[in-house]
């Protein structure tokens, strides 16, 4: 898909959210794919890749030979690609954080992969304590192209990264892979968490991507289990 394909087909999806936001009844039907191809001046394609946004958002749903419907408000919060602070916020907790480490590494292959650059490249390593409402949350190692964030280290600080990446580079995070399993806090882990050593956390990997498909960035997190926990809704696919 082409850059002005992907405006065309955004702008298509954002305006459908704000018709769908103004008071569309649930089950109300959409316009067809023909009708709004006409109507903006772009490809039936173009539709049809808003419209499957709008449907893995959840906002429609599809009726296969009737069309597309408004869906219905769902009762519970999904999974959602957050920054570690909106997370918090979300809780109603009041998100800080320690800044342990800031550095520039070898990639190697591990890295490289994760970031899709070559093992002999350099990346920035950010490893910071996060916190809600003051008492250890989590530890946190984020990994990043310098090409893409040059001085980054020297600027980082308390506030969210994702905030400091859009706001003072213009790169915005779209969507991710994610990884979460059990583990235990190694001795080191439970000393900077204040956690007993060996006790239960999450261990959650992420590789996040801009909406050109790049890898921005790829984070360690190892989450306190006794302080976290994850809220999923599961739907079956159509």
């Amino acid at each position: 898909m082409t850059d002005a394909q992907h405006s065309k087909s955004e702008r298509l999806r954002q305006h459908l959210v704000e018709v769908i936001g103004q008071g569309l009844e649930p089950h109300s039907r959409l316009p067809t794919e023909r009708d709004l191809a006409t109507e903006f001046d772009v490809s039936r394609l173009t539709v049809r890749r808003a419209l499957d946004r709008l449907e893995h958002d959840g906002l429609v749903y599809r009726v296969q030979g009737a069309g597309t419907f408004v869906a219905a408000p769902r009762i519970a919060k999904s999974v959602e690609l957050t920054s570690f602070s909106e997370d918090m916020r979300a809780r109603g907790l009041e998100p800080g954080s320690s800044l342990l480490v800031t550095e520039t590494i070898p990639a190697g292959a591990r890295l490289g992969a994760r970031l899709r650059m070559s093992p002999s490249e350099d990346v920035f390593h950010i490893r910071r304590a996060r916190t809600a409402d003051g008492e250890p949350m989590a530890l946190e190692d984020s990994y990043l192209n310098p090409s893409f964030f040059p001085g980054l280290i020297q600027n980082v600080g308390n506030d969210s990264l994702y905030r400091i990446l859009e706001q003072q580079y213009g790169m915005r995070i779209e969507w991710a892979e994610q990884s979460i399993q059990a583990s235990v806090l190694d001795p080191e882990q439970a000393d900077i968490l204040q956690a007993p050593a060996f006790s239960p956390c999450f261990f959650v990997t992420r590789t996040s991507f801009d909406a050109q498909d790049r890898a921005i960035e790829y984070a360690e997190s190892t989450y306190r289990g006794d302080r976290y926990h994850y809220e999923l809704q599961i739907h079956r696919s159509r």
